[in-house]
């Protein structure tokens, strides 16, 4: 795994304040202590995400300048535009959250939408949001370069 992927799963586990999982020797998979696992983790990465959203409102509103200067109000407005771009890939991210949580409370969690398989803890704790495991994501990303997308 990357370093920037191993980094980015510590700062989410340590976010939902959880150690990695460990599981037990004929542990069934996606059992109530995992779902339990990764509600945490989805709930509190949806908190931050939420409280972002806020910052940023709270922060436009309290900078929001009419400069007389054009190079500070277009300064100004690209600053803006950064954080509304950021806010929007965050509302994207929130509406995916949204809907692993749901699959938690639908016991639909952690198998590959394509191929049905475990997408496994260790790739989930990198990404809870994945639907689809390593093989099947590999192969659509391929198919997508291929096609230009």
């Amino acid at each position: 795994m990357p370093e920037g992927n191993n980094n980015k799963t510590l700062g989410l586990l340590a976010l939902a304040g959880v150690e990695p999982y460990q599981e037990a020797v004929g542990e069934e998979y996606m059992n109530p202590k995992q779902l339990e696992h990764f509600r945490k983790i989805l709930d509190a990465w949806r908190q931050q995400l939420r409280e972002e959203v806020d910052r940023t409102k709270n922060h436009m509103a309290d900078e929001a300048a009419n400069f007389p200067d054009p190079v500070d109000r277009a300064a100004q407005e690209e600053e803006f535009s950064l954080e509304l771009r950021a806010r929007d890939r965050e509302r994207k991210l929130l509406k995916k959250i949204e809907k692993t949580l749901q699959k938690i409370e639908n016991d639909d969690f952690g198998y590959c939408d394509t191929c049905g398989i475990e997408i496994g803890i260790k790739r989930l704790e990198a990404r809870p949001t994945a639907d689809q495991c390593i093989d099947c994501k590999t192969l659509a990303e391929i198919k997508e370069k291929q096609l230009g997308g």
